[in-house]
């Protein structure tokens, strides 16, 4: 499929540099002015009103989220790639899929350089981490250990945590850098578990760059067709998403099912 629409309004991004954010507000994005980030992998159904309905909502929440990230690199440069990648490692899930493959179409388009875009999408995701592991070491760490139980985590699994993130934790947070959706939201559990602030740092930071630096080269190479990285992004992100609820489910099986066995004993 073809957006004609977008690669327009990108180009007129890269000719007149930074331009008001609010000429790229939801209302040019509801008209698709921005084509295929509005329908990354989101599939209509065919005969079902409620299902195209949702298809709608859905096209329009990504095509107004699309159109403020385009607006703010379009208007703040360098310094709109660290805002957004910072706000995605802040536990929002605004989606660096979109954030670095723009920027590396302004790459090619002589805007941006390929590795300032990289270091400073790194940079933000760093900045945002330090918030969601802050949140994490604070709040989030006394939150579970007084109300753990209501979601049935035990008081002895934070140890665990705690045991995994001093093992294993420069290895998991540098994994989950390159990972869709769990990259998002590491910073908080490695703040739980109170890991070293150097490490989580180290490790945090070489992750992001590798993540950043690839969807940047990736958008420059596809120049006016970085959109096309969309759907193989979300089909990517749904396996992960399966795997997670998966996994969620299967432990919520096997807590309820351990705690019917220790009430009938």
């Amino acid at each position: 499929m073809n957006y004609p629409h977008l690669h327009e309004s990108s180009a007129r991004h890269s000719r007149r540099g930074a331009e008001p954010a609010e000429r790229f507000g939801a209302a040019r994005a509801s008209r698709n002015d921005y084509g295929g980030v509005a329908s990354w992998g989101v599939k209509k159904t065919p005969g079902e009103p409620g299902g195209k309905r949702i298809g709608r909502m859905i096209d329009k929440l990504i095509s107004a989220v699309s159109a403020m990230i385009i607006g703010a690199i379009s208007a703040l440069g360098y310094g709109g790639v660290f805002l957004m990648m910072a706000i995605e490692s802040a536990c929002v899930p605004l989606p660096s899929e979109v954030t670095m493959p723009f920027s590396g179409y302004l790459v090619a388009t002589g805007r941006f350089g390929l590795n300032r875009v990289a270091i400073a999408g790194a940079a933000g995701c760093l900045a945002g981490s330090y918030v969601a592991y802050w949140v994490g070491a604070r709040g989030g760490r006394r939150f579970l250990e007084r109300y753990g139980r209501w979601v049935l985590i035990a008081p002895h699994e934070l140890e665990i945590a705690d045991r995994f993130f001093e093992k294993w934790g420069p290895h998991a947070v540098f994994t989950a850098r390159l990972l869709p959706v769990v990259r998002t939201f590491i910073a908080f559990p490695a703040g739980v578990a109170r890991m070293r602030l150097l490490p989580f740092t180290i490790y945090t930071l070489a992750g992001s760059y590798i993540w950043c630096l690839g969807l940047a080269y990736a958008g420059m190479k596809l120049g006016q067709h970085w959109t096309a990285l969309g759907p193989w992004f979300h089909r990517f992100d749904g396996v992960v998403a399966f795997a997670l609820a998966a996994g969620a489910a299967a432990l919520l099986y096997n807590r309820i099912k351990s705690a019917a066995a220790a009430a009938r004993a």
